[in-house]
């Protein structure tokens, strides 16, 4: 488990944060320790708020841990912890389906007493059409301008199952434009396969529609095979979120690593980030092979260094 620690100023100010990793749990139980420390209050000075703002989490990298309330909670604190500003709401277990165990409102409540956005998320399309008034309801409650689906999955090396996807997220579009939200595409490698209509890559069909903002995963956009800061560039004014994910090799093939363990130039990313206009980056590890809290420390670590 890691927690921050912060020291307050003789002005009331408070100074970053240092790391000390306390000890773990009893996992078998399903109860992760209480260790992230809030040592500042929300009153904390603009200097710090901006130290802290501009990285978020992505849930998915905790999915196996906020199935219930009390699992998101700890899991929200311990983020705050770390350092982190935001949160990504996705497979987040306990505020799935139509009677959550955590609601909209619970949700924004705990993470507005960890100091913590929702800056985006990733919605089940079937919900984005047929409860769109819920879905915008749900965000504007959560104070989240970002709507999102994790990607599209049917028959990807076919054009009539994009044309068909496109076909489907168009009212869908116009509806979340209209109340002032958003909508995120989050690709993954398959959106590189070219199709045979024009020889394009499918991703092109989405960033054709200049209403769709691009999530871009910069791990997949390497696996597929593009430059992952040529990619951002060219998305310039469209990549309000984007997910930096690293990747390395290991014996049993290509795999997830914390950012800046891997093999991407981030540098690089980073840098075009900055020229795309991107307003959170958000760190998302699939998998762990080691705690994930341990992971998305290293991350912040990493990233903090490099002054975001």
């Amino acid at each position: 488990m890691w927690s921050r620690t912060a020291s307050a100023t003789s002005s009331g100010t408070c100074e970053p944060p240092a790391f000390s990793k306390s000890a773990q749990s009893d996992r078998s139980a399903g109860n992760w320790a209480r260790s992230a420390e809030r040592s500042c209050s929300r009153s904390m000075s603009e200097e710090h708020n901006r130290f802290m703002n501009r990285l978020a989490v992505q849930m998915y990298t905790l999915r196996d841990l906020v199935k219930t309330r009390e699992g998101f909670e700890t899991a929200l604190e311990i983020i705050h912890g770390i350092g982190y500003g935001g949160v990504q709401l996705s497979a987040v277990g306990c505020m799935d389906g139509d009677n959550p165990e955590v609601t909209a409102q619970e949700a924004r409540e705990m993470a507005d007493a960890n100091g913590l956005v929702c800056v985006a998320t990733h919605r089940p399309l079937k919900r984005l059409e047929e409860k769109t008034d819920e879905e915008i309801a749900f965000h504007k409650t959560l104070g989240c301008p970002y709507v999102g689906i994790g990607g599209w999955f049917e028959d990807t090396a076919n054009p009539e199952s994009w044309h068909g996807l496109l076909k489907r997220l168009d009212p869908v579009i116009d509806r979340l434009n209209a109340a002032g939200l958003t909508f995120l595409y989050h690709n993954h490698a398959h959106e590189w396969i070219k199709n045979p209509e024009d020889g394009r890559p499918f991703i092109e069909m989405l960033i054709d529609d200049p209403r769709i903002a691009i999530l871009v995963d910069t791990y997949w956009v390497q696996h597929a095979g593009p430059d992952p800061a040529a990619f951002l560039r060219r998305l310039k004014g469209r990549v309000p979120v984007v997910h930096l994910k690293d990747k390395e090799v290991v014996a049993e093939g290509p795999t997830f690593a914390p950012v800046g363990e891997g093999n991407l130039d981030w540098d690089s990313i980073l840098a075009a980030c900055a020229e795309a206009g991107t307003e959170w980056y958000v760190v998302e590890q699939d998998i762990c092979r080691r705690d994930p809290f341990d992971c998305l420390a290293s991350s912040f670590e990493y990233l903090a260094e490099k002054g975001l």
